[in-house]
């Protein structure tokens, strides 16, 4: 369960985010500008809001009336940045254990869990050892999926993941993220301002305009995406 409340201060609006999220897939939709990856640095604690909270299951990682802002370490939050952020020095196992091995030890001491593992589903096992110039933008897309979860995340946060890829890989990877959240039953914070992301993946949509925030109905979205849930199997 998340639950975020907080305003944060831009240069030309101030945004007003309120999140009651379950084990949904929430999407924030809206034009470039609009506040939406500054949502999520808000809630991966990598900027402060100007004030309010921000609660995932039973830990409070943001509350400026207790003045509490727990570090990005330590919020067990999985990060999918627009450009997938991998390092360009280290190999793909490197990169997937890069996240874990900066956890604290009691975070991530999992008994049988290999976060490599995550790479098989993937389809991306075989480039274990490659670096990140060697691979294609829907491998990079995978292999920093799987480094997100490897740190056995309860919040899963993706920004503008399929912005760099062509029609069919999107469609894919699409599907991929569908049955991913079903197997993983966390929330996911995906942001977009493409329609047919939003109607395809959202169970619930944030429109966000210039920092304001309205809830806008799935089916107005989706009829963007016509036919594409049809085709999920």
């Amino acid at each position: 369960m998340l639950e975020a409340r907080f305003t944060k201060k831009l240069w030309h609006f101030t945004l007003d985010i309120r999140i009651n999220l379950g084990t949904e897939i929430l999407v924030l939709w809206g034009p470039s500008g609009a506040g939406k990856t500054t949502i999520l640095h808000c809630l991966a604690g990598l900027s402060s809001p100007g004030g309010g909270l921000i609660k995932l299951g039973d830990t409070v990682l943001y509350s400026s009336e207790e003045r509490i802002n727990v570090n990005t370490r330590f919020r067990n939050v999985g990060y999918l940045f627009q450009d997938y952020a991998l390092f360009p020095h280290l190999t793909v196992r490197q990169n997937v254990l890069y996240g874990v091995k900066c956890k604290r030890k009691k975070d991530h001491d999992l008994p049988g869990k290999n976060p490599l593992e995550l790479l098989e589903p993937f389809g991306v096992s075989h480039l274990i050892d490659r670096y990140p110039t060697q691979l294609s933008g829907g491998e990079k897309q995978r292999v920093a999926l799987a480094r997100a979860l490897a740190v056995q995340p309860q919040l899963l946060l993706l920004d503008e993941p399929f912005s760099a890829l062509d029609r069919n890989i999107k469609e894919n990877l699409r599907q991929e993220i569908k049955k991913l959240h079903r197997k993983w039953k966390i929330p996911f914070v995906l942001v977009t301002h493409d329609e047919e992301d939003a109607g395809f993946l959202g169970d619930k949509i944030i429109s966000l305009e210039k920092g304001r925030s309205s809830d806008t109905p799935l089916q107005t979205i989706s009829e963007a995406a016509s036919g594409l849930t049809q085709s999920m199997p």
